[in-house]
């Protein structure tokens, strides 16, 4: 497996396998790529479509996502040693985060439609003005988690922890579906 440190890496389709340390990644089409295996550490993804990409075994160790697709990606298949991700203005809709450890993750302006957060602890994680309409949280760990700016919040509160989780009075209504309640 190849080592790249400290590189930028642009415009590129096809990525090695390997391990990669301190890199930029720009402006990169990947989707549908298989990097089984692949380690990416203190790296950032920026303006990139990750979509379908298959990441079966592949370690992401404080990695940041800016402004990138990444549709239907299944985190839940990563190498969880270790891992540190962070989201800002991207895209996850019909992700998968499925039974994930990955406490105080950051998505900042993101779209997750459809994403799967069922067993997933987030702990004092948060959302800054995501749209998380259809997510699906179920025996998940949202302890402490900040929903207050995130739209179309639907959650189960006796399905879930929500110890000290924050939510506005925008999105309250949310953890009341299951019930019928209205709040106008």
């Amino acid at each position: 497996m190849s080592y790249i440190a400290s590189d930028q890496i642009e415009n590129i389709n096809q990525l090695t396998t390997g391990e990669y340390n301190d890199c930029v990644f720009k402006n990169c089409d990947l989707s549908g790529s298989v990097l089984i295996g692949s380690v990416f550490e203190e790296c950032e993804f920026i303006n990139c479509n990750l979509s379908n990409v298959r990441i079966t075994d592949v370690a992401f160790r404080d990695v940041s996502f800016v402004n990138c697709k990444l549709l239907g990606i299944q985190f839940s298949e990563c190498n969880t040693f270790n891992i540190s991700l962070s989201f800002k203005e991207c895209i996850l809709d019909f992700a998968s985060f499925y039974r994930l450890k990955i406490k105080a993750t950051s998505f900042i302006n993101c779209r997750l439609s459809q994403v799967d957060f069922v067993e997933a602890n987030l702990t004092k994680s948060s959302f800054v003005n995501c749209d998380l309409a259809g997510a699906v949280f179920e025996r998940t760990n949202l302890q402490e988690v900040d929903f207050r700016t995130a739209v179309n919040v639907v959650l189960d509160p006796e399905l879930n922890q929500l110890k000290k989780a924050k939510f506005s009075q925008n999105n309250i209504s949310g953890l009341l579906v299951k019930y019928g309640i209205k709040i106008d």
